[in-house]
C-alpha cells in the first residue's frame, strides 16, 4: 500500500466538506466517482464516512490502482468498488464505462493541476495567482510539464456550465487549498 502524509493529514477536511454537501441526500443511495484516487486513502475514508455512497475508485497509474485493491482488502470497505483505469483528460464517453446519469457526486483532489489547460491558475482570478506562494507551486508543475499548472477558476466556471453544471461555491481549506462545488443546472 502507498501512503500519503498529506493524505493522512487533510482527510477529514475532506470528508466535513462532502457531508455537508451531501447532507440533504444521506436517506438515498448514491453513487460517487472518485477521479485520480491515488493511494486510495481519501476513497476509504469517505467509505467510511459516507456509508450511503458507493464509491468508484480511479486512477490512470498502475501503481495506484494496487494500493487502492489493497487498501480495499485491508478495510473490508464494503462501498468501495474495484478501481477502473480511468484517464479523466479522456471524453466523459471513455470513462471506464460509467454513464453520466449514473453519477451522483465526482470527486477530483489534487488532480486539476496536472491537466492540461489552454489557460493557466487555480488559485489564480483572472490570472493573478492567489496567494503569492501558489507561484511557486504553479512553476515547478510547468517546469515538470508546461501544459500542467494551475487553472484559472473562471475557466473551470466555463467548463463545468458547457457541461451542465455550475460552480455552487469555493470553500477554503487549509494550507490555501480550495474546494470548489459544482452542481447539476
Amino acid at each position: 500500500m502507498l501512503l500519503s502524509p498529506q493524505a493522512e493529514k487533510n482527510w477529514e477536511g475532506l470528508c466535513s466538506v462532502l457531508e455537508d454537501v451531501l447532507e440533504d441526500q444521506s436517506h438515498r443511495k448514491l453513487f460517487g466517482v472518485e477521479l485520480g484516487s491515488g493511494t486510495g486513502q481519501h476513497v476509504i475514508r469517505f467509505a467510511q464516512k459516507m456509508p450511503f455512497v458507493t464509491w468508484q475508485p480511479s486512477d490512470i497509474n498502475e501503481e495506484s490502482l494496487n494500493s487502492i485493491k489493497a487498501y480495499i482488502a485491508a478495510t473490508h470497505a464494503k462501498n468501495v468498488q474495484e478501481p477502473a483505469h480511468l484517464d479523466a483528460s479522456e471524453p466523459w464517453e471513455q470513462w471506464a464505462g460509467l454513464h453520466r446519469s449514473s453519477c451522483d457526486v465526482i470527486v477530483a483532489i489534487n488532480l486539476l493541476q496536472y491537466s492540461s489547460f489552454k489557460t493557466a491558475q487555480l488559485y489564480a482570478i483572472n490570472g493573478t495567482i492567489t496567494p503569492s506562494c501558489n507561484e511557486h507551486l504553479d512553476a515547478g508543475l510547468r517546469k515538470m510539464n508546461p501544459e500542467w499548472g494551475l487553472p484559472d477558476m473562471d475557466v473551470l466556471r466555463q467548463l463545468a456550465f458547457g457541461n451542465g453544471m455550475r460552480l455552487e461555491r469555493i470553500i477554503e481549506m487549509e494550507e490555501y487549498y480550495k474546494c470548489l462545488i459544482f452542481r447539476k443546472l
